[in-house]
């Protein structure tokens, strides 16, 4: 790889992408907030390690669900259009959940409810969002640009879990639940105030057409699918940290305090990620973000480990790290591979086949942890993820695509 150089900042000059950088930020701050409270709000009901899991896999569900969807309302209309209007729906339902938190009339089945509105709002958001960028961005600049905006992501993601700990323990999950809805509204403000410019008008179609040009973009590029693939698998077992990290917070770490300080590690290495990742041009993307994410499995065998807090958190933090390094790549190598007018469509199938699975994870890792107990299953968890990271290296066509400067590609 080679670095980019100073110029890697120069992306802040556009006027548009900065608003949309300082918008992104401050949503993910609340985001990272209620990965700590929703938890927390649930166990503080009464909930089970069960419950905890499928209240996060009811929010899951309708963000696949509308996954594919979102990608060709994003190819049709405005992108900008449709990222404010999920936001305000994310701002509704976030609200709501925090009034009911707070005064103490809310129930699981009412998190649950709302937390699948939230996650509705988003499978609209993500694919548009990626589609977004390139019309706001030089297709020169952005590498820099996905990792300036992982930047933002990274520095909300060392604060969110830090300051939820703190806001749970001493004010109560709801309080935290409603600082996210107040950053859905910053975020909504931001977006309304971008200024992209005019699309071309595209021939009519149908839905359903448009949603079958968007599969044939996507399955006929081998390096897409087998990535997504590979995501799918790897999630599916990631989920397992998701729904029995706080449970095991809860019963041996010292609860949510310090689940905040574990997750605020991965922010802080996502932050070191993100920085890195302004300067990183590797000849072979692909075999890079495979690389990257075996840094990602560590936190699952630490937990698995009954690790104490202190390695634990270094192992997120590596993670983070990774995670960021690998997806930037990522979603640069697929902005600048992708023909502009299908972008929004294959970013769906890429968000819909790498999280389908997750909710099945999220619901089924509590059930099966009460069954034969919670470092049985992470110490599966852990192997399954790792056997996926060795099947992706396996791919021949990992290993020979080359970024799109190099003028080899690979279909």
């Amino acid at each position: 790889m080679s670095p980019g150089g100073s110029g890697s900042l120069r992306v802040l000059r556009h006027r548009d992408f900065r608003l949309l950088f300082l918008g992104q930020g401050i949503s993910v701050f609340g985001d990272r907030m209620v990965a700590v409270a929703l938890a927390f709000a649930v166990i503080e009901l009464g909930g089970s390690a069960s419950d905890v899991g499928l209240v996060l896999a009811a929010g899951m569900v309708p963000q696949v669900a509308t996954l594919l969807a979102g990608g060709v309302v994003a190819d049709r209309t405005s992108r900008r259009a449709v990222m404010v209007g999920a936001d305000l729906l994310r701002l509704a339902s976030q609200a709501t959940m925090a009034v009911l938190v707070i005064s103490g009339a809310g129930e699981v089945w009412m998190l649950a409810g709302l937390a699948g509105v939230t996650g509705a709002g988003m499978g609209f958001f993500g694919p548009a969002s990626t589609g977004l960028l390139p019309e706001i961005v030089p297709g020169e600049e952005l590498q820099p640009a996905n990792a300036l905006r992982s930047t933002a992501v990274s520095g909300s993601e060392i604060l969110g879990p830090a300051v939820a700990g703190i806001v749970v323990a001493t004010a109560g999950a709801g309080w935290a639940i409603a600082i996210d809805a107040t950053t859905f509204g910053a975020s909504a403000v931001c977006l309304a105030l971008l200024h992209p410019p005019a699309r071309e008008v595209r021939e009519r179609s149908s839905f359903f057409s448009d949603l079958r040009e968007g599969w044939v973009a996507f399955s006929s590029r081998r390096w897409v699918w087998a990535f997504v693939l590979y995501f799918a698998i790897a999630n599916l077992f990631w989920a397992a940290w998701q729904a029995l990290g706080p449970v095991v917070a809860h019963r041996d770490l010292g609860g949510a305090a310090a689940w905040g300080s574990v997750l605020a590690a991965m922010g802080a290495g996502a932050l070191v990620g993100s920085l890195l990742a302004t300067r990183t041009r590797p000849t072979r993307p692909l075999l890079f973000v495979a690389g990257m994410e075996g840094l990602f499995g560590l936190p699952l065998v630490f937990l698995a480990a009954a690790a104490p807090v202190a390695l634990l958190a270094a192992g997120t933090f590596l993670a983070g790290v990774g995670m960021m390094l690998g997806m930037s790549v990522w979603e640069s190598t697929l902005q600048r591979h992708i023909p502009r007018e299908s972008l929004s469509r294959v970013s769906s199938y890429d968000w819909f086949g790498s999280y389908a699975v997750v909710p099945l994870g999220l619901a089924l890792w509590g059930g099966v942890a009460d069954t034969i107990g919670v470092h049985t299953l992470l110490w599966i968890a852990s192997a399954m993820f790792a056997a996926s990271v060795l099947a992706l290296l396996a791919v021949p066509d990992i290993w020979r695509f080359r970024s799109k400067e190099t003028q080899a590609t690979v279909t």
